[in-house]
């Protein structure tokens, strides 16, 4: 009963940080406003806090319901993706600064962010988002909820990815700087490619 309890303690704490980010989004998109941004989509914002608020309820009630056994094991893999997920969107939010939001904006004569994590990813952000919803339920055996809500998180990305990349395509320089980058996944340096050939 206590890995129960702890579980939700983890569940609201995630929650928790997804209204304070809500709130900084906020404050980020009235200060890039004032400095002549174009908002261009609230990217299905509203769809997406539906999904977050039923995902939260689903684990829980699965959890409760069905009396899904805890598993140390699974809940230590599961929880270190959560972490990495939460350091994930923590990097995205460092990297873009006062330019994090989360609706698609974008400033006249501003190129993109390239650096920090982005680097690396296009979508450190959205990676940090997949890794959080697939594995926080599986913390407590909530495996329904965690692949339930893994699809409709897919098909809700897919179409907010399109939208976003869409929109920085034609109001900045996003198509010369990422166009050879991946989405999710880094690729392996050149120079570790370089000096990992067969003899």
């Amino acid at each position: 009963m206590l890995t129960r309890y702890i579980f939700i303690g983890i569940i609201f704490v995630v929650f928790w940080q997804r209204m304070f980010e809500l709130r900084i989004s906020r404050n980020n998109e009235a200060d890039m406003l004032a400095q002549g941004a174009k908002k261009h989509s609230d990217n299905l914002l509203g769809a997406v806090k539906v999904l977050q608020i039923s995902w939260v309820i689903a684990a829980i009630s699965e959890v409760w319901y069905f009396n899904r056994p805890f598993s140390f094991a699974l809940a230590t893999v599961a929880l270190s993706l959560t972490i990495a997920g939460q350091v994930l969107r923590y990097l995205s939010m460092q990297a873009l600064g006062e330019r994090w939001t989360l609706s698609i904006m974008t400033l006249p004569d501003m190129p993109v962010v390239d650096k920090g994590i982005y680097l690396y990813l296009r979508h450190p952000n959205w990676l940090g988002v997949i890794l959080e919803i697939a594995a926080l339920p599986l913390i407590h055996g909530a495996y329904l909820s965690a692949i339930i809500f893994s699809l409709a998180n897919v098909f809700l990305m897919s179409k907010r990815i399109q939208t976003e990349e869409e929109a920085l395509a034609k109001n900045s320089n996003y198509t010369s700087v990422f166009s050879n980058r991946p989405r999710f996944i880094p690729k392996i340096p050149l120079t570790y490619q370089a000096t990992s050939g067969g003899e």
